[in-house]
């Protein structure tokens, strides 16, 4: 090996485990999810609630906080603003301002009424929750608190020069190990191989987490390479390009600052699948002085790439050193091509763990809101002498937005709704729980039905649910004179059976806006007299939108030809028109929420 002279070694993934060790928590650094971005200066580090240590970058050049999906820093509790708090930048300075938040913002305990300076280990206050303010190489300000971890300077990846490996550059040695899956040292000397052997195995064989893993693989290397100064796992943001740094070793706290590693070299190593050294990398003229490499006189450098089971790469290793004496060698970068090739099996692995945990935890969490969500429909039909009653929801997924409800007036009158919110899944749940008890304040409040849509569409419109709409339709039954009053905002029109067989769409002509679309909209209503044995059926697009394997959709108009082919009790009604849907559809899978309320009078 001459000094100066880059060697190469192509890597492909192994399959081996190994066991656990302890880990030095105070020099590796693992970067959380939350602060997967580059060129990071300030962070936000969580002192009390969500979770304690848990960083959020200050990116932008106002950072918004609040709990609006939105905002720059989403801070999910029920009593902060929407748009809470912001972190402006101005220059090099920092900023905290409220924006007319509810409750208020507090700066070192002191409620703030103006913009204000923030400086480094400065608490910040928002409701329940607390934050310590960190900006710069070297954040001070640290509260004493050992349950806290005093925020590091990140590593940040940066664009140099475009650089590659040409076939001018100087190869002494390459070994391929895109033939084989086994495990190979090659010529590494035995000790050195017997060495790193243990330190993997017994460092990545039982983590499960990739915190874990990415602490135990930089402590493992450390072990391994004494002269190492510095490391870093920079990994691909799944099913994206973007390259993340992941964790962080330093050999000694007072060597930290904020390391900046080279684009060009992650790209190198990733693209070509070959891990390289460069034994004065300040000098390498394969890097063309590459930004981030000269900043820091790097005299010897590592990296090697991390490839998952299909050959694809996941990220990078990277080791250096400052100690020109201690300059890495060939023997060192087959040792790290070995290590990384085991290491991408535990670093793929704790990935499909993780989000098998994330998978698990989101399909709890959707088995609980549709039992939510079931709890706030009726689960029975109203009691109501002459009059009979079905319902039907099926929402495409475990949650859904559309809607339905039974509510009791004054006067013995009973308010039949349905509703369709736009869009699906957990979103449309969120805003249709939200509406169902909108839906029951205004009509307990109001007798005109007709007020009340407007009232409630009022309340929908101010609540700023943005491009979200609803189209909604309700029939306030009064069984004393059979008289119907129907309320209609951008809904399909209600279908009337009459007593010989004619199906009509009716209260078309006063059909309004949706709610949502116009906060000040007025709302008409239309009278139906039901006679006996005539039925009404509410239904949402799920319906009549409903859609074969050929593509083709059930429509409106097979619909009324169901339900006025044959004269059945209500109940029959209701499950006739789900068989006559799902006939149609067959094995096609369903794409909407389905909705269905039929009523009517019994025949005398």
């Amino acid at each position: 090996m001459v000094a100066g002279i880059p060697t190469v070694v192509r890597v492909k993934r192994c399959d081996r485990g190994g066991s656990q060790l302890a880990l030095d928590k105070r020099q590796t650094r693992v970067i959380p999810t939350h602060l997967e971005a580059m060129r990071v200066m300030a962070v936000l580090e969580v002192v009390k609630g969500m979770r304690p240590g848990q960083q959020f970058p200050v990116r932008a050049v106002r950072s918004v906080l609040g709990r609006h999906p939105e905002c720059d820093i989403v801070l999910e509790a029920g009593a902060v603003s929407r748009q809470h708090a912001a972190i402006v930048r101005e220059s090099d300075h920092y900023f905290l301002e409220d924006m007319g938040s509810r409750n208020g913002t507090f700066l070192n305990g002191n409620l703030i009424r103006k913009r204000e300076p923030l400086t480094n280990g400065d608490q910040v206050t928002i409701c329940d929750l607390a934050f310590k303010f960190f900006f710069g190489d070297d954040p001070s300000g640290d509260s004493g608190d050992t349950a806290v971890t005093r925020a590091s300077p990140l590593p940040s990846i940066v664009d140099d020069e475009p650089g590659h490996l040409s076939s001018s550059s100087s190869v002494t040695s390459k070994v391929d190990l895109s033939s084989s899956r086994s495990f190979q040292f090659y010529s590494v000397k035995p000790e050195e191989k017997l060495r790193a052997m243990l330190e993997i195995a017994q460092n990545l064989g039982k983590a499960l987490s990739l915190e874990e893993v990415l602490s135990k693989l930089l402590d493992s290397l450390f072990n391994v390479f004494l002269q190492a100064d510095r490391g870093f796992v920079i990994l691909k943001v799944p099913q994206g390009t973007q390259l993340v740094p992941k964790a962080v070793k330093y050999r000694r706290e007072d060597d930290e600052q904020a390391a900046r590693i080279s684009r060009t070299v992650v790209h190198e190593v990733m693209d070509r699948r070959e891990a390289i050294l460069s034994a004065d990398a300040a000098s390498d003229a394969r890097f063309e002085m590459a930004q981030s490499i000269a900043d820091f006189q790097i005299r010897s450098m590592m990296c090697a790439p991390l490839i998952d089971s299909d050959g694809n790469a996941l990220g990078v290793i990277q080791i250096d050193t400052l100690d020109q004496r201690s300059r890495f060698d060939q023997d060192d970068l087959q040792v790290l091509a070995s290590v990384a090739s085991q290491a991408a099996v535990a670093v793929e692995n704790a990935q499909l763990h993780e989000q098998a945990i994330r998978q698990k935890a989101l399909e709890r969490d959707l088995r609980l809101a549709h039992q939510v969500q079931q709890g706030l429909i009726p689960a029975t039909t109203p009691e109501m002498p002459g009059y009979h009653f079905f319902h039907f929801y099926d929402a495409a997924y475990q949650v859904g937005g559309d809607y339905y409800d039974y509510i009791p007036l004054a006067d013995g009158r009973l308010a039949v709704v349905v509703a369709d919110v736009s869009g699906k899944g957990v979103a449309a749940a969120l805003l249709m729980a939200k509406l169902s008890g909108d839906v029951r304040y205004w009509f307990a409040m109001e007798p005109d039905p007709a007020a009340a849509v407007g009232q409630i569409n009022q309340t929908f419109s101010r609540s700023n649910w943005e491009d979200r709409f609803v189209t909604f339709v309700a029939a306030v039954l009064e069984p004393a004179g059979n008289q119907l009053t129907i309320v209609n905002a951008g809904h399909m029109a209600p279908l009337v059976r009459r007593g010989n067989g004619d199906v009509t769409a009716v209260a078309e002509e006063q059909a309004g806006l949706p709610l949502g679309v116009s906060d000040d909209f007025s709302y008409e209503s239309a009278a139906v007299c039901l006679e006996s044995g005539e039925s009404v059926t509410l239904f949402t697009d799920g319906i009549s939108e409903a859609m074969n394997s050929g593509g083709h959709l059930y429509t409106i108009g097979r619909l009324a030809r169901c339900i006025g082919g044959a004269e059945l009790p209500v109940v029959e009604m209701g499950q006739h028109i789900l068989h006559d849907v799902r006939h149609f559809v067959g094995g096609h899978p369903q794409s909407d929420d389905m909705c269905l309320a039929c009523f009517g009078r019994v025949r005398a």
